[in-house]
């Protein structure tokens, strides 16, 4: 069996999208599974939308979702010496033709053919007159005047196209350009693609692309064309559906895993089982379970798996994302004891990284704003004394423990009378400032006992001001 190879090529006309990171996903998990190759090819010839900017933007984006590619990224913009190579060996073996006809003669052709019921197309003028090139003519594939071209896909089924509705079409522009479907092919076949998965909104191509193919003599690489994403309410998807570039989601503080996790499932099942690690993926993914009917993106479900995917992570696998967005709220931090006993106190409730940043972010200043509602309520003459017993009595405990904790409250509820609960809100606004925050135990031990010590006294002393 040939080694498969894939490839993602996406258009530098704006970021990546839900879409494009989905079939650059089933390449590439393909070429994982298969242990084949999987290879980034920009598609960058339409110079007046391309832009590097976006093309950098697809490539962090990718990095970030963990997709890395075997070869490339290549520029098809930098192609066209062996575009024109491979149009003049079609010119040459009489697979394609020059022809001079102007946009107004070619109008016209299309406008009688409408007007007599046919399909409007070129009607092959040229295509026996052996014109030579000039600065005026472009090329044209000399395709079937009969049967059908049967597109065999692994997805879809068989789709079957009459020869007799489709022109002899353009492959190289007067400029001396290829056409997409020209470049597409050329590019496929030299960089040894053997299996092509994208959108099915690409199928209205593949019988041309197919015809060049043949053309050439080449070997068919094998064509998967998976249905489009809908949005909830089954049109096509877009911004008001939560649809946005896969870089906005890294903002949203959505983890890769999690990413890489809905977008399989948008088209492609393993039994009823929703939830997957990227090694259990790459192991179970195939073309047979690529499903033939539009996916519905539901931003719920992402959040759903997104807290999952925040929960199966150990804290220091979680750090590293979680560094990216507290640097958004101006906290340098690090991978590190204290940030993983951070992430601990955080990673049950958590459903996305920036509610998790957040939350996180009185851990680390220096100093402590209280609400002020807080503080009205639950700085009392009485409650400045449990802070104040609490203070000194952590300062002599050795081993800073939660047992050691319990020990402690249990005392200061016998000295004082109270009851947990009086004691729990005033030592959580004195420490975060709010009356919202993990367990109060697992707070003081993952903020440590010199900053709860160094807490409790700044609010003892911002009472008695």
């Amino acid at each position: 069996m040939k080694k498969i190879i894939t490839r993602f090529p996406p258009s530098p006309s704006g970021y990546l999208h839900i879409g494009g990171a989905r079939t650059a996903l089933f390449n590439w998990l393909y070429a994982k599974k298969t242990k084949g190759k999987f290879v980034l090819r920009i598609e960058d010839t339409d110079a007046a939308r391309s832009t590097k900017e976006s093309v950098d933007a697809i490539l962090e984006s990718l990095k970030w979702l963990g997709m890395d590619w075997d070869e490339g990224p290549y520029f098809q913009s930098e192609r066209s010496g062996i575009h024109n190579e491979y149009i003049e060996k079609l010119v040459d073996c009489g697979h394609a033709y020059y022809c001079s006809c102007t946009q107004q003669e070619v109008d016209a052709m299309r406008k009688k053919a409408k007007a007599n019921g046919q399909k409007p197309m070129y009607n092959g003028k040229c295509r026996n007159l052996g014109l030579k090139k000039a600065d005026h003519t472009v090329v044209r594939l000399k395709t079937p005047d009969t049967g059908v071209t049967v597109v065999e896909d692994v997805v879809k089924g068989n789709t079957a196209f009459q020869n007799a509705q489709m022109d002899d079409f353009i492959i190289q522009r007067s400029n001396g350009s290829a056409m997409y479907n020209l470049a597409v092919v050329i590019d496929d076949l030299t960089m040894g693609i053997n299996t092509i998965i994208r959108g099915d909104d690409h199928l209205i191509n593949t019988p041309k692309q197919m015809m060049i193919y043949q053309a050439l003599g080449a070997d068919m690489p094998i064509f998967g064309h998976v249905p489009m994403v809908l949005g909830s309410d089954k049109s096509r998807l877009s911004k008001r559906h939560g649809a946005m570039s896969v870089g906005e989601y890294r903002k949203m503080g959505f983890l890769p895993d999690a990413m890489i996790n809905y977008l399989v499932r948008l088209g492609w099942s393993h039994g009823d089982q929703e939830f997957f690690q990227r090694d259990d993926l790459i192991k179970k993914f195939d073309l047979e379970h690529l499903g033939r009917s539009a996916s519905m993106f539901d931003t719920d479900k992402l959040l759903a798996l997104n807290s999952k995917h925040i929960q199966k992570k150990s804290p220091s696998e979680l750090a590293d994302h979680l560094l990216y967005h507290l640097k958004e709220l101006g906290i340098e931090a690090q991978n590190d004891a204290f940030t993983c006993g951070i992430i601990e106190t955080l990673q049950p409730r958590a459903k996305t990284l920036v509610e998790m940043a957040e939350a996180a972010a009185f851990y680390y200043k220096e100093t402590i704003e209280y609400d002020e509602k807080a503080a009205n309520k639950f700085f009392t003459a009485d409650s400045i004394e449990v802070l104040k017993q609490s203070a000194s009595g952590i300062n002599t405990i050795e081993a800073y423990t939660q047992e050691n904790l319990e020990t402690l409250f249990k005392q200061i509820m016998k000295n004082t009378g109270l009851k947990f609960g009086k004691i729990a809100q005033p030592l959580r606004v004195a420490v975060t400032g709010t009356t919202v925050s993990p367990g109060i135990f697992e707070m003081l031990l993952a903020l440590g006992k010199g900053k709860t010590i160094q807490r409790l006294e700044a609010a003892v002393n911002f009472y008695m001001k």
